[in-house]
């Protein structure tokens, strides 16, 4: 099945908004307004300075529950990584989805964890390069991260069905990748990383009106894992083994 990958940029976007789909229009007018709302500030400082300074790329996925989702984003993945150097410190692929078939038909949260975490691990299914040195196989590792085509990445999902947790709610399901080379100068060893972690986090309790999740913690930290915080549910628990590694394992043992 042949799938057509674009990478848009919110300049071309702005310019050409009369030739993408109305349900992707209504999508990215949506996540513009959530970036840009100054009354209730988005909790993601480096996220708004990406967007505002055009060094985000924007996909769309028709069906995030089909087969065919995970290669789209697969392709999408291939084209953005070898780019993404050269769009901006605060880089980012962000990935929007028609899901109004899917909040019509009241999908909870957890229904929503289960094709995150299904879509990740399909997605690693295709990817023909190696694991990079340096990063552990194993979620359970405090250093290990989602990796796609030899690139590491922080991923990250909100959904529609998210109301407590607001900045984890999205009207259109979204998912962006968030290449690890970011964080090297915004982490806890840095002075700007030690900035921003308390902006964030006080702009974090603001917005969503209730203390932070449990899980959110800094990347290589102990005691952290990368995985507990790409898909944070509306309350404070979280899966007690990673689901990526779930799939992995249960692949395994129907091939063996």
């Amino acid at each position: 099945m042949f799938i057509e990958v674009n990478l848009y940029t919110k300049s071309w976007i702005e310019r050409n908004n009369h030739e993408l789909e109305s349900w992707q229009q209504d999508a990215y007018l949506d996540f513009s307004s959530m970036l840009l709302n100054e009354k209730k500030p988005y909790p993601c400082v480096p996220g708004k300075q990406g967007f505002v300074g055009d060094m985000l790329r924007f996909g769309f996925v028709k069906d995030i529950t089909c087969k065919e989702s995970a290669i789209h984003i697969a392709n999408l993945l291939k084209e953005y990584g070898p780019i993404s150097r050269e769009t901006g410190m605060y880089a980012s692929l962000v990935i929007l989805s028609d899901s109004r078939d899917l909040e019509r038909n009241r999908t909870s949260v957890e229904e929503y964890e289960e094709i995150f975490w299904t879509l990740l691990s399909d997605i690693h299914k295709v990817d023909e390069a190696p694991w990079p040195e340096g990063i552990p196989k194993d979620p359970h590792h405090t250093a290990w991260e989602f990796c796609f085509n030899g690139e590491p990445y922080f991923a990250f999902c909100a959904t529609p069905a998210h109301t407590s947790r607001k900045s984890r709610h999205s009207p259109y399901f979204l998912l962006a990748f968030q290449p690890r080379w970011v964080f090297d100068q915004i982490n806890a060893s840095t002075t700007l990383g030690q900035k921003l972690k308390k902006v964030i986090r006080k702009r974090l309790v603001d917005y969503d009106e209730m203390e932070a999740h449990p899980s959110l913690m800094w990347y290589g930290q102990e005691e952290n894992y990368e995985w507990k915080q790409y898909f944070l549910r509306d309350d404070d628990t979280t899966p007690s083994q990673c689901p990526f590694m779930r799939m992995k394992n249960k692949l395994k043992s129907i091939r063996h």
